[in-house]
């Protein structure tokens, strides 16, 4: 008999670990680690230049307009969605049979999102907590409410 092969993927917006799980008593074996450093920049220090001026209609005075991007969350979004296009290939070449996503709100829904149908489909559990600086074994009883390892 085939083991169920579960992946368990700890995120943020700018740090995944995915971990298998090939059932029961078999424990959590690392298999990818990925940060982008480009997202833990503030803002600030993320855009091109400085903001552009505007004239006051009223007054003699200029003000800085506000960027129309928060380059932060832009990189949040956007690591997110590479992140999904991993699993979406994965997926399709069948490395999982269940997925199990453990993300901050925000990160979790990002990635929800960017997630294809046939990938949402083999979620079997949520955790909205950000475990990606926990240690593999702590992870066990972190995790004993969503899946058994």
């Amino acid at each position: 008999m085939k083991p169920i092969r579960t992946w368990i993927v700890l995120a943020d917006g700018a740090r995944a670990r995915i971990l298998v799980n090939l059932g029961p008593g078999k424990g959590l074996k690392p298999i990818l680690s990925r940060e982008d450093e480009s997202v833990r920049k503030p803002t600030r220090e993320q855009g091109t230049d400085r903001p552009g001026r505007v004239y006051d209609r009223g007054g003699q005075g200029r003000h800085a307009m506000e960027p129309r991007v928060d380059w932060h969350e832009f990189e949040k979004t956007r690591f997110a969605k590479d992140l999904s296009h991993l699993l979406d290939r994965a997926a399709l070449d069948k490395a999982f049979d269940r997925l199990v996503l453990v993300a901050p709100p925000t990160a979790l829904g990002n990635l929800r999102t960017a997630l294809n149908v046939q990938t949402k489909r083999l979620i079997t559990g949520e955790v909205p907590k950000d475990l990606t600086k926990a240690q593999d074994q702590d992870l066990p009883a972190k995790l004993a409410d969503t899946i058994a390892l």
